[in-house]
């Protein structure tokens, strides 16, 4: 055991805060244990800048050979006499002790890294603001997967995502999901791809014109890679679209513009809610409970050619109104320019508005937009992290942006890989001079969006609840009630509807502002050793796997990426070739004659030739997923005529996913057969094998319930 780890802990004050916490001596696993005494053969290497150890305490001179020798003999003694106690020394305390601490390494969080302290703060957890030479638990990434080079723990963003959630790959991946159900992905409004589609924007806006000479729309811009509003406009005719110059080099999607919002205060806003992607495969969805409202500064008036260019009345985005004068900073909760989402929905609740309703359909529609984006993000994981390699597991909170039609149903604006968590705002105190001025409404949400990640991603949970499970079998009965901040009325909206975090009442003894941790050492407690007895209860709740049965029907294309991944052939690679394509063909028996494989391989061109030709990236050839799915889509309605698309596509997933199946069951049996008979897999068949052999060549059912699953309504998801 480590000498030291668990009683050299030092106290988590502002000043440890300030000077960078203890670089890997106390709270260390047992297994580093053999790293110790090579840290202390070397005392002159500068371990503190490298490790974010600014105050570079000596370790203590390691003991002569012979004494650490009869040191370990004489503990083997006292564990040999007290078996039944395990490490326990005999001393009470030490049997409550809980773990160590998680370790977090926030060297690269950026602009979150104030909310972050502050969880970490909370959680009594330990922190290397400046990196670490030996593995932390949690990485905290503030912008990509390859923030860093990690090859285990945890870090707190998916590969590829950031590339999923720009405009036009989002566009496509729901249109995806809009052919297969369309009544069911009718929240995220028509999308164009420029330049790519505009003749066909073009043309279907003539279309609809000619049928309708009284309809008027209105398009909204928005570039792919563009953030924070940057480079977005509103149009009325595709003829205002601006195609000159930036158009070839930076793409945009266009939408129809939802003209009739939910207004208070006669204000158009939107709801930026924040979602956990706790899990890819198998897959796991939290919703945050509370969220922000952020508010246009000019009354809203339906477009018009005379107010499209009216920023602040259109666009909710904070930080364009932040530069109107009409932008309204509050610490309250539930006025000025940015509110919680809690007092929208205290507000609506008085109006007689069914909250349930309005929060079962976010929940809809948040579970479904994961859904769509789950297969090509399973594609980017196992490029960056191939099976049967060392890596982390990931993580990430997601921003939905979601708009309130009129008529209360909710449409989605965007999705942000890397939501703002700044807790902090600029503020002018004279022309040219700014300072940042704390926002209670964001640290409110988003310290506790935060920090109950960490805690539902805590890789020592397990560990505590041995140490403490009967404070951990009924925890939901320890918090105390929310009535200090609404009426109990309010409260009985929904489980769902408002929850917000609870504050943390000061220690008596300490500096004024300092957290529970300042004034006493992470993981130690007076008077409870539960190290998140001190916490609220949870603010994020779980809505899949807990709803999955209700919407497993929706990922047929989480299914053909399975396919895809399974004849990619090479670890690493995110496109198909020409062979493993071939071998999909041929092993799930999708050639006849009608399709040769001579029809197989021009489809594989003509498809992959065009998909390619779409995309600015070039390095890689080969049929991307999105590609596959044309080709599969094509596949479907050659073979099952008469049906619907989406039970077309189910039925041919089925099929290929029975084939496969059969095929794995031969090669088993086979495998099994040699090695017990000691003669080659192909030297004689199995009984077994040749019946799966022979159901293989044979048409099973094609359309099973899965394919024929209602889509009609579903209960309430809160």
């Amino acid at each position: 055991m480590r000498r030291g780890s668990g009683d050299r802990e030092p106290a988590a004050g502002r000043e440890a805060e300030r000077v960078g916490l203890d670089a890997g001596a106390a709270g260390e696993p047992e297994r580093e244990a053999p790293e110790e005494p090579r840290e202390e053969r070397a005392p002159g290497r500068p371990r503190a800048a490298r490790e974010g150890d600014a105050s570079a305490v000596p370790p203590p001179p390691a003991p002569p050979a012979p004494a650490r020798a009869r040191g370990l003999r004489l503990h083997r003694e006292a564990a040999g006499k007290g078996r039944g106690c395990g490490r326990s020394s005999g001393n009470p305390a030490d049997e409550l002790r809980p773990p160590r601490p998680v370790t977090v390494d926030s060297s690269k969080a950026r602009t979150s890294l104030g909310a972050l302290k502050i969880s970490i703060r909370q959680l009594r957890w330990k922190e290397f603001p400046f990196g670490r030479r030996l593995p932390c638990d949690i990485y905290w990434h503030g912008v990509s997967f390859h923030d860093n080079d990690i090859f285990s723990g945890q870090v707190n963003k998916f590969p590829g995502m950031t590339e999923m959630v720009r405009k036009i790959t989002l566009s496509r991946a729901v249109r995806i999901m809009q052919n297969l159900f369309p009544e069911e992905y009718n929240f995220y409004p028509r999308s164009w791809i420029l330049p790519d589609e505009f003749q066909l924007f073009v043309a279907q806006v003539r279309m609809v014109k000619d049928g309708d000479p009284s309809w008027k729309p209105t398009f909204i811009v928005k570039p792919d890679g563009g953030c924070q509003g940057d480079g977005i406009y509103l149009i009325k005719d595709p003829s205002d679209i601006r195609l000159a110059g930036t158009l070839q080099s930076r793409p945009a999607v266009v939408q129809e513009y939802i003209c009739k919002p939910l207004l208070i205060d006669k204000l158009k806003f939107d709801i930026r809610l924040y979602v956990l992607l706790k899990s890819l495969d198998p897959l796991e969805i939290y919703i945050a409970k509370d969220g922000l409202s952020r508010f246009c500064t000019e009354p809203y008036q339906e477009p018009s050619p005379k107010n499209l260019h009216h920023v602040f009345m259109h666009l909710t985005n904070y930080s364009l109104n932040i530069h109107s004068g009409n932008f309204v900073h509050s610490d309250s909760t539930s006025t000025g320019s940015k509110r919680t989402f809690s007092s929208i929905l205290c507000r609506l609740s008085s109006k007689g508005v069914d909250i349930k309703k309005v929060w079962s359909d976010i929940i809809s529609l948040v579970i479904k937009t994961v859904i769509a984006l789950t297969p090509e993000l399973k594609v980017f994981y196992q490029s960056d992290i191939p099976a049967g390699r060392p890596g982390p597991t990931c993580f990430q909170i997601l921003g939905f942006d979601i708009l309130l039609m009129k008529n209360l149903k909710p449409i989605l604006l965007e999705v942000n890989a890397n939501p703002s968590m700044r807790i902090e705002h600029e503020q002018e105190l004279s022309p040219g001079v700014f300072e940042n001025v704390p926002s209670l409404v964001d640290e409110e949400v988003k310290v506790a969006v935060i920090r109950d990640t960490l805690r539902l991603m805590d890789p020592l949970k397990n560990k505590r609840e041995k140490h403490f499970p009967d404070i951990y079998m009924d925890r939901k009965h320890r918090f105390l009630p929310v009535s200090d901040r609404m009426s109990s009325s309010k409260l009985q909206l929904s489980e769902i509807s408002i929850v917000r975090s609870q504050p943390h009442k000061k220690p008596l003894a300490g500096k004024e502002g300092e957290g529970p941790s300042d004034c006493e050492p992470a993981g130690a407690s007076d008077t409870n050793p539960n190290p998140e007895a001190h916490l609220p209860s949870i603010c994020l709740k779980q809505v899949f796997p807990k709803y999955a049965k209700q919407f497993n029907y929706l990922r047929l294309v989480d299914r053909m990426a399975n396919l895809f991944i399974r004849f990619l052939g090479i670890k690493g690679s995110m496109k198909l070739g020409p062979t493993g394509f071939r071998t999909f063909i041929r092993n799930c028996k999708l050639s006849s004659s009608s399709l040769s494989m001579a029809a197989v391989d021009i489809l594989y061109i003509d498809i992959t030739r065009r998909w390619n030709s779409m995309t600015l990236d070039q390095r890689d050839s080969g049929m991307c997923l999105q590609a596959f799915v044309e080709a599969f889509f094509y596949l479907a309605q050659r073979k099952f005529k008469m049906l619907p698309l989406h039970e077309q596509v189910a039925s041919l997933v089925d099929l290929c996913e029975y084939h496969l199946s059969l095929l794995d069951e031969r090669r088993l049996v086979c495998g099994r057969s040699s090695r017990a008979g000691g003669r080659a897999p192909g030297s004689s068949t199995p009984q077994g094998a040749t019946r799966s052999a022979q159901q293989a060549d044979g048409h099973p059912p094609c359309c099973t319930d899965s394919a024929r699953k209602s889509s009609g309504p579903r209960r309430a998801l809160s």
